[in-house]
């Protein structure tokens, strides 16, 4: 999504978590070794002109590259994000589930990156839609970005 992001002129959000903080471990609780429920998420900064939010999820650090985590749009504009809670519509991960699939490498530690999207728009789009249909879709909207990344490894 890099492209999309040197494109267009937006403004930086600050993304942070209860849960975790920048570049540390994620919880247990958020991954399939858990509860596998989303985590909080705190956004700072949204510009006024933010009609919604939108947040994808993914690891790319698998090992048949990129791995889709959660997909999400249509989030009313709002500064938290509630731990285990669709703030939104759901679309397809990589798992092939409507729904958050937490952190499961299967070996070694990955990195993982919330990253959240402000947008000039809602978004008219069917559940299936995928990540990139949903980059596609927000590409020419993002008034908004920013990330926050957690780590996790198994313990096996």
């Amino acid at each position: 999504m890099k492209h999309i992001e040197k494109a267009i002129d937006y403004k930086v959000l600050n993304i942070s978590s209860h849960s975790f903080k920048e570049g540390e471990m994620i919880p247990v609780k958020y991954t399939c070794d858990g509860a596998n429920i989303n985590p909080s998420l705190d956004i700072k900064g949204i510009p006024d002109q933010a009609r919604s939010l939108a947040i994808i999820v993914d690891d790319p650090d698998a090992p048949a590259g990129t791995w889709v985590h959660w997909v999400v749009w249509n989030i009313p504009v709002t500064q938290h994000i509630k731990e285990d809670h669709v703030p939104g519509t759901e679309g397809v991960n990589d798992f092939q589930q409507h729904h958050y699939g937490g952190p499961c490498p299967p070996s070694g530690t990955h990195r993982y990156f919330f990253k959240v999207y402000a947008l000039d728009t809602i978004l008219d789009l069917p559940a299936g839609t995928n990540k990139m249909q949903l980059e596609k879709a927000i590409s020419e909207h993002i008034i908004g970005f920013g990330e926050l990344t957690g780590l996790y490894k198994r313990d096996k």
